[in-house]
């Protein structure tokens, strides 16, 4: 770490507080206490000698995790629809101050990773979307909102996590699958540059402080203890200032991931709850005898503090007020062993009025795919009909399900780690019943999607009949209804599609309401007359109800756009998830072999038209695109990093003396707690775990504990890359004309064909979310950057402009782009 870019003050008062610090303290600091150790999900040891408490890793990207008296946002993959950067930052920063209301020094989100290779991805619904660029904006306002309001971002997973399937082998051995390591995605270097990597540079680039690596393999190495990946590509080439934490039980290996760059070991124990750990005191033992070298330990502990200062947590700090393992006000403070009585739950609401943002962030990110003028509604309809299990709740509550690892009643988040409580949920039959009734109106409504004789007589009275329809998706360890995670089909749940057939018979005029985790089959809605209106309104949280009222009744305009492509088959894609194993019992071998070529990329090289293209929606006015202008900008040439690092400071002094490193005198220890104290002096059984004990010298590569100065790398030089790579070298202007009857929103999408014929067809580059008047027009202005218009080399390792005749277009979607223009290089 260097303290470039702006971490030059943090960095500095890091170093300050680590060089205080004895070896055992800063060991500490960068193991976590073992699962269910202390209140969050993980924790790292504390430093009583000055003060310093426990810090505190919670869960999730879309609020607080494992609490009460918290909000429960929309997720990253339905807020992406908004493609709206303001939106976005309100979001993380609303987060970030529930996280810090609570507590919580280090937020477990942003997701961009998985990026969403595969439709059919569980926590694609995590992230924003397979496009790297839209990724990219989306996730750098989301760490500037989080970090702004106080708390750590830590942008996951690092990297290729792109399926749930096989990425743990305990995991995928519960499943019935017999394999010994975990997945390898084997991707190639200009596809890691082009697609994967891109939004993680935007995530450093505007200052993340944590970065989690992941638990798959990444070209057969693990990637906690991927040294080119963690050493040479994300705190080289990109810069990184921050620390990276392991993703929970991701770390393999004690020496090796501390030399391959892993700063944090995260929950701290091998295995949930055995006791022994890969550092703790392991890592005191291997800095001791020379395995590690000190310089690395201390740049793990700068790396953890330079984050905590840059986004002054010394400043925010509120004690951790709740516990993840119990909501009972009084408890036990470490569960397991049933030890530390007292109050562990405080009940602090830190909600706000955040519930009406949320309903907006839903609302806007709600697209309209179909409308035969149907919509908006006005609340007078004579008969309005509701039908679907997605429309009510849940008969166990919103939070019946743990982690929401089920699929009853209206879906307004996946399942897994990466979900909140609920305070409430308002689902949609609720809101519409305030709209109809408000005006007098007549509603009924089934909600039993089997009810087929009460579905089909409700259907024939209805004058506007309204279906939910849902497919939900999440994490690896809960299984729902056969689906591992990863889901099994891109179809309805619940025999939605029977649903929607049994309505349409009877009723000519029926609106469809998609709540999914990602893209559904919907060619059998979309080329139904009988289907006036389809809506995607995602995974909107708590607002779920409310927010697809103001669409359909009209407050709202709407204006959001697909974050990703949806087709007629899942064959479309181009990239599907490895379902079985492929290697025998080894690790499955996942081949990226399309590269570059996903979601709309690989729709556009195929020639494939899709249902409903990446970038479309509809809105209840109109727009006209016209008088395209690229200015020229005077940018100077690219040049490369050059020159040497300087060396890794040594911070502080600490002893060979295994005497020195023992226990306290008198001290308790908590059972399965992980310290960094040695229990002995005799080194080979002074870590009590000599399973995880230290690799011999040759399983050390040459160079890995050098601090000498080294070259810098020629695409690197600041937190996100080479400086020059951000320089602009056009502005693109349009103007757009609302040439509708209702004033409302635009989103404006700017594409760029880069030539080459190994390119894709068309590649996202910017956009901007305009508000326009009826009648009146608005001018687009976007900025066109060198990495924009760049591709990678994989001889020079660094970023270069091909001779190939570049072509910008611009329009609403990625396939209606009716002004383009040539970039004169």
């Amino acid at each position: 770490m260097d303290g470039s870019g702006e971490w030059a003050a943090a960095y500095a008062r890091a170093q300050q507080f680590v060089s205080q610090l004895t070896l055992l303290e800063k060991v500490n600091l960068t193991t976590g206490v073992g699962w269910q150790g202390e209140a969050c999900v993980g924790n790292v040891g504390s430093i009583p000698r000055l003060g310093f408490p426990s810090l505190c890793m919670q869960d999730s990207p879309l609020g607080v995790r494992l609490s009460d008296y918290n909000s429960a946002f929309p997720a990253g993959g339905t807020v992406a629809a908004s493609w709206d950067r303001g939106l976005w930052y309100r979001r993380g920063y609303e987060m970030g101050m529930e996280m810090r209301g609570k507590g919580v020094d280090v937020q477990l989100g942003p997701v961009v990773g998985p990026l969403g290779r595969n439709p059919a991805g569980g926590r694609n619904w995590e992230g924003f979307s397979p496009d790297p660029v839209l990724s990219g904006i989306a996730v750098a306002q989301t760490v500037h909102g989080i970090q702004d309001a106080g708390v750590v971002a830590t942008t996951k997973h690092y990297i290729g996590n792109e399926q749930e399937h096989f990425r743990r082998t305990a995991e995928a051995t519960s499943y019935g699958f017999n394999i010994s390591e975990s997945i390898s995605s084997n991707i190639d270097d200009t596809t890691l540059h082009e697609l994967y990597i891109w939004p993680f540079a935007d995530a450093v680039r505007a200052g993340t402080g944590a970065i989690m690596c992941s638990y798959n393999q990444i070209n057969n190495s693990y990637g906690c203890q991927n040294s080119y990946l963690q050493n040479y590509i994300l705190k080289g080439e990109l810069g990184f200032q921050g620390f990276i934490m392991s993703d929970w039980e991701a770390q393999h290996s004690g020496v090796s991931n501390a030399l391959a760059g892993m700063d944090m070991a995260m929950p701290g124990d091998v295995y949930f709850l055995d006791g022994a750990s890969y550092w703790g005191a392991n890592l005191t033992l291997a800095v001791i005898n020379g395995s590690v070298p000190e310089w690395r330990l201390n740049d793990m502990a700068t790396r953890i503090m330079a984050a905590y200062y840059l986004v002054g947590r010394d400043e925010a700090y509120v004690p951790t007020n709740f516990n993840s393992w119990s909501r009972d006000i009084f408890g036990y403070r470490h569960p397991v062993p049933r030890l530390g009585y007292g109050q562990i739950n405080y009940q602090v609401d830190v909600r706000n009025e955040h519930g009406r943002s949320i309903r907006n962030q839903a609302a806007r990110s709600t697209v309209l795919l179909k409308n035969t003028n149907v919509l908006p509604l006005s609340g007078n309809e004579k008969f309005t009909a509701v039908f679907g299990s997605d429309a009510t709740e849940n008969p166990w509550g919103p939070n019946g399900c743990p982690d929401r690892a089920c699929d009853n009643g209206t879906l307004a988040m996946g399942w897994g780690s990466g979900t909140a409580d609920f305070p409430y949920l308002i689902t949609p039959l609720e809101a519409i019943k305030n709209e109809v009734l408000s005006n007098n109106g007549i509603i009924q409504s089934v909600t039993d999607d089997y009810a087929y004789n009460q579905i089909s007589t409700l259907a024939g009275q209805a004058s506007h009949a309204i279906v939910f329809v849902n497919s939900d998706s999440g994490e690896g360890y809960l299984s729902v209804d056969g689906n591992e995670g990863d889901r099994q089909n891109l179809t309805f749940w619940h025999n939605g599609d029977t649903l929607i057939q049994n309505v349409t018979a009877r009723c000519n005029n029926t609106i469809v309401v998609i709540h999914s985790t990602g893209p559904v089959i919907t060619n059998s809605l979309a080329n139904n007359p009988n289907v006036t209106a389809i809506l995607w309104a995602g995974l909107p949280g708590e607002q779920s109800g409310n927010s697809i009222a103001d669409i359909l009744y009209g407050r709202i305009n709407p204006a959001g756009k697909l974050p990703f492509t949806i087709g007629s088959s899942r064959q479309e894609y181009g990239s599907d998830i490895l379902y079985q194993p492929n290697n025998g019992g080894a690790a499955p071998q996942d081949n990226f072999y399309e590269g570059n070529f996903i979601d709309y990329r690989a729709f556009d090289r195929a020639g494939i038209e899709p249902v409903f293209e990446f970038g479309y929606g509809l809105t209840y006015t109109s727009f006209e695109y016209s008088n395209l202008n690229v200015i020229s900008r005077n940018a100077s040439p690219y040049v490369s990093t050059t020159g040497l690092t300087a060396a890794a400071p040594v911070l502080g002094n600490y002893s060979t003396n295994l005497a020195e490193y023992q226990f306290p005198a008198n001290f308790s220890a908590v059972p399965l707690y992980i310290y960094p104290y040695l229990n002995g002096t005799n080194a080979t059984q002074a870590a009590n775990s000599s399973d995880y004990g230290l690799p011999t010298e040759q399983y050390i590569p040459p160079g890995s504990r050098d601090g000498s100065p080294q070259p810098r790398i020629a695409a690197g030089g600041a937190p996100g890359g080479n400086p020059q790579l951000y320089d602009v070298l056009f502005t693109v202007t349009a103007t757009i004309t609302n040439n509708g009857t209702r004033n409302g929103e635009e989103i404006a999408q700017l594409y760029v064909n880069l030539g080459g014929p190994n390119d894709p067809v068309r590649v996202l580059r910017n956009f901007d979310r305009l508000s326009i008047d009826t009648g009146m027009s608005a001018t687009f202005v976007a900025d066109i950057t060198r990495r924009d218009l760049s591709n990678w080399d994989t001889i020079a390792q660094n970023w270069f402009i091909s001779g190939y005749p570049k072509t910008v277009y611009v329009g609403s979607s990625s396939r209606n782009l009716p002004l383009s223009g040539m970039l004169e290089l």
